[in-house]
């Protein structure tokens, strides 16, 4: 059993719709998605609906930093209605990207404390969006109490140091396809680091397809798998015996019974 902990199901990327999607993931070994609802009212509102036709997606809603500097009042009370619903299991992807600047720094800390307060105030986790602004990112998050709530730094690229950050405040690492590039020494050294219960996987989907399907697009939930093996051989770990604890560590992350998923 393998659990895709970050995938986005946009129609606009995947026309054949969700199921077929869902199917050919279930065919290789996942039986849990979350979809992450940021981008726009249309995509947060349509991560929601499929996860209450769909016993096998969760949903995620937030505002993601590039869209920090260009959301009103409307997309803020869209996110934060949907926010207490039953289906919605995490807050973002929220967070801070320095390396493009489809918003204004300042504007992006503003977007990122304001969803921390809000995933306190729902005690729901935190997905964490981090590029370029490891510093800044570590700083919001233990200035607003982050830590009373937890959640995953999502597609981990970074080193062992903000790697070991994000674990002093009790949040999970995920690893993506990424992984399975050219090899980079220090995000393969920051996943040996993290230990067994603070690990997780996913595909960002419809991005970033590992190898050895790296020429395939859209990237999609199956090819977790692929990231899964790599990164369980990169650790020394019996492919069974990953799959079991990352899908573990998922259910506990966003708070779900892994008997959810079993019987779909």
């Amino acid at each position: 059993m393998l659990f895709d902990t970050h995938c986005h199901l946009d129609v606009s990327r995947f026309p054949e719709g969700a199921d077929a999607v869902l199917k050919r993931a279930r065919a290789a070994g996942v039986r849990a998605v979350v979809d992450v609802g940021v981008g726009g009212n249309e995509r947060s509102l349509a991560a929601v609906e499929l996860a209450r036709q769909r016993s096998d997606v969760l949903a995620s809603v937030g505002i993601d930093p590039h869209e920090a500097g260009s959301c009103d009042s409307e997309r803020w009370n869209l996110v934060e209605s949907l926010a207490v619903e039953p289906e919605v299991v995490a807050i973002g992807e929220t967070g801070l990207d320095y390396f493009y600047h489809h918003s204004p720094q300042a504007l992006q800390r503003q977007a990122f404390a304001r969803q921390i307060a809000l995933a306190r105030s729902t005690r729901k986790p935190l997905i964490i969006h981090t590029r370029q602004a490891a510093v800044d990112t570590i700083e919001i998050l233990t200035a607003e109490r982050a830590e009373d709530v937890g959640g995953v730094f999502h597609c981990f690229t970074a080193d062992t140091a903000l790697a070991r950050a994000a674990l002093n405040l009790g949040f999970m690492v995920s690893f993506s396809g990424i992984l399975t590039f050219d090899s980079d020494a220090c995000l393969a050294e920051a996943a040996r680091f993290v230990p067994n219960d603070q690990l997780v996987v996913e595909t960002d989907s419809p991005y970033l397809s590992p190898v050895p399907v790296r020429k395939l697009r859209p990237c999609e939930p199956a090819f977790v798998a692929h990231t899964a093996t790599y990164l369980a051989k990169l650790r020394g770990t019996p492919f069974d015996e990953f799959c079991a604890l990352t899908t573990a560590n998922a259910c506990r992350l966003f708070r779900v019974a892994l008997d959810k998923f079993e019987c779909e």
